[in-house]
């Protein structure tokens, strides 16, 4: 009986210990594929430049082509830091979300939140043509973190009506709440956009379709030092939400602080989605897909390996989709949310379809 049972648990170790090792190898596959992707988006366009002249001209080298350093400074190199640190931050507030409603279908879009900021921006863009593109030009910083400021607001609002709507709701039913929520945000948004200017209407609805090609340099001083203050809160957060995936009362056994858990982590998620949205515009479905690629992966649930997992995978998964719209097409119709749909949607299906709750109504 006992050598059975010595036999079962050295059984068991050996298992998690291969397990151990085939996730460390993972972690350098995805690091090599972040390269790749983010070496790629700045070669591939209207212009090629291959990769060696993508080296040269990232690390100022000799013979390095002026016109192509250009292009890549200008126009290509903020973008594709917007797609790494956009879906390195959708995807981690993502699964922030998820471990906290204790919901397979919960995300920045699905809950609300990116509609929220949406309506924020609204609310700053229609301020702005009230005040006058001349003074928004002289207080250009001051510009850059009202739409943030306006995004974040939106977020948390609309964050701390889900919260409370969650204690007395399926899980269900909080997402049709939070699809409501966006149905009513977006009405919300058309009517104030009616009294602003044509100039700024269109502009916002150039922001609007989502997009990482609106991001220039002169954003990143907001955008980057938020992402990762929310990425290190999460990180920091990992061994509290692993505590709550077995349940509130088994978390405050063992000496965690829920209520401080769920602060931080929902403050996280908000850091992460509303400066993406603010200067990316609403990028659905990044932030629902990223923890269920991470979890298909590395066949864990711990957070740990988790968040670092959704970082790289997030950044892989928006480089890619970015890169796919850029490439030289003879029509440019594409947009990022739809391609992000074409690779969201199968696995919102499959979600759904495998877990039993989701498949129906229990009345």
């Amino acid at each position: 009986m006992s050598e059975s049972l010595t036999t079962s648990w050295s059984a068991a170790n050996q298992n998690t210990y291969l397990s151990s090792r085939s996730r460390l190898f993972l972690f350098p596959v995805l690091i090599v594929g972040v390269v790749l992707f983010f070496l790629l988006e700045l070669g591939i366009g209207s212009v090629h430049i291959p990769i060696s002249g993508v080296v040269a001209a990232l690390l100022g080298l000799d013979g390095a082509n002026d016109t192509w350093i250009k292009i890549i400074n200008e126009l290509r190199l903020p973008r594709t830091l917007a797609a790494a640190i956009g879906g390195a931050a959708l995807g981690t507030a993502g699964l922030q979300l998820q471990t906290l409603f204790k919901n397979p279908l919960a995300g920045p879009w699905a809950l609300g939140l990116t509609a929220g900021a949406q309506l924020g921006v609204a609310l700053v863009v229609t301020a702005a043509a009230v005040v006058g593109s001349s003074f928004l030009e002289k207080m250009a910083f001051l510009s850059n973190l009202s739409i943030v400021g306006g995004a974040m607001l939106g977020c948390v609002l609309v964050l701390l009506l889900i919260v409370s709507i969650s204690r007395y709701v399926s899980t269900i039913t909080l997402l049709i709440f939070g699809l409501m929520l966006g149905y009513l945000a977006q009405g919300l948004i058309s009517v104030i956009l009616h009294f602003t200017n044509q100039s700024q209407a269109k502009i916002f609805a150039g922001w609007n379709d989502g997009s990482f090609a609106g991001v220039y340099w002169e954003h990143f001083p907001i955008l980057l030092p938020l992402a990762v203050i929310g990425l290190i809160s999460g990180w920091l957060m990992a061994k509290p939400l692993n505590a709550l995936l077995l349940g509130e009362n088994y978390a405050r056994s063992l000496g965690v602080s829920v209520k401080r858990t769920r602060i931080i982590t929902l403050t996280s998620a908000v850091l992460l989605a509303a400066p993406v949205t603010a200067y990316c515009g609403p990028v659905l479905f990044l932030g629902l897909i990223i923890p269920h690629l991470a979890r298909g992966l590395f066949s864990t649930s711990d957070h740990k390996t988790l968040i670092p997992a959704c970082m790289l995978l997030g950044s892989i998964v928006a480089l890619a989709a970015d890169l796919f719209v850029h490439l030289p097409w003879e029509r440019h119709f594409l947009h990022l949310n739809a391609v992000n749909a074409l690779i969201g949607a199968p696995v919102v299906m499959w979600v759904i379809l495998k877990n039993k709750h989701m498949r129906g109504f229990e009345f």
